[in-house]
């Protein structure tokens, strides 16, 4: 039995590193179907909005949606970590490592503790494994900690950064397309300028930010989570509005760079 379990115990570290691996280290996409982070995202969100849906007010409604972006992320984060402790519990507990100051039998929730205080590199040194088998599990959990750590810290500034980096065109829109953007309004007030011209100096811009969109979504699936700071602003309106001006543009607009207007649609 306690084979078993350790053999559970380490399909679950493998589990918890594969995923963690391509949320946050592989930059593309991923197809396989059978991965915790997607399991969490659409359930969590399912559950988010229903829970949501009982708030009447409009503005405080969508206050509170565009907090489960930041909170799925931490949940996310702390799953990981629980579940390795958890992991490495069930390991030292399925080969019995035995302990230095501890005279009674050693339990699951003695295991968990030395788990804990190892991953998170605390190393208060009231139990320490003997033998070296004890010693191995727990030199690697300690790696595996201060790797998550680091990975933790330096994550959440790089996602920032690329939310950032999305809202730029975002807020831009808002004097080109009025808020909510809209493709109409962009076109008449390039109109207003005189010049056919006016809007393909901004397709360049336009196709450039598309793209960035893609691959930050394809890095950091969860940033599709984060909403605009600002009402009446969305990344997803965005890009529609700038999908509809640019097929308005291909067709219907006389005197545009219909090369530049392609390459922005596309």
């Amino acid at each position: 039995m306690r084979f078993i379990i350790g053999c559970c115990g380490l399909l679950m570290i493998v589990g918890v590193l594969i995923d963690a691996f391509e949320a946050v280290l592989l930059p593309r996409r991923v197809t396989h179907g059978y991965r915790f982070l997607r399991f969490f995202y659409r359930n969590a969100w399912r559950a988010w909005r229903l829970l949501v849906s009982c708030i009447s007010a409009p503005r405080r409604r969508e206050s509170v949606l565009s907090l489960f972006g930041p909170l799925a992320l931490l949940v996310v984060l702390g799953t990981w970590a629980i579940g390795l402790v958890i992991a490495f519990a069930i390991l030292h507990w399925s080969v019995e490592t035995a302990m230095t100051n501890h005279t009674t039998p050693i339990g699951l929730g003695d295991y968990l503790y030395f788990s804990g205080v190892t991953f998170f590199t605390l190393g208060y040194g009231d139990l320490t494994p003997l033998g070296g088998l004890g010693k191995f599990l727990a030199v690697v959990e300690t790696g595996l900690g201060f790797g998550f750590l680091a990975m933790t810290i330096s994550y959440h500034p790089v996602l920032t950064q690329a939310f950032s980096h999305r809202e730029i065109v975002i807020s831009l829109l808002d004097a080109r397309g009025g808020s909510p953007p809209t493709a109409a309004q962009i076109l008449m007030r390039s109109g207003n300028a005189n010049s056919s011209h006016a809007l393909t100096a901004d397709l360049t811009t336009w196709e450039t930010w598309s793209a960035e969109l893609l691959e930050s979504c394809l890095s950091f699936p969860m940033l599709g989570y984060y909403r605009s700071q600002h009402d009446n602003q969305s990344w997803l309106a965005a890009l529609t509005c700038l999908l509809d001006s640019s097929a308005l543009l291909l067709t219907v607009v006389e005197g545009a760079d219909r090369r530049q207007v392609r390459l922005a649609f596309a």
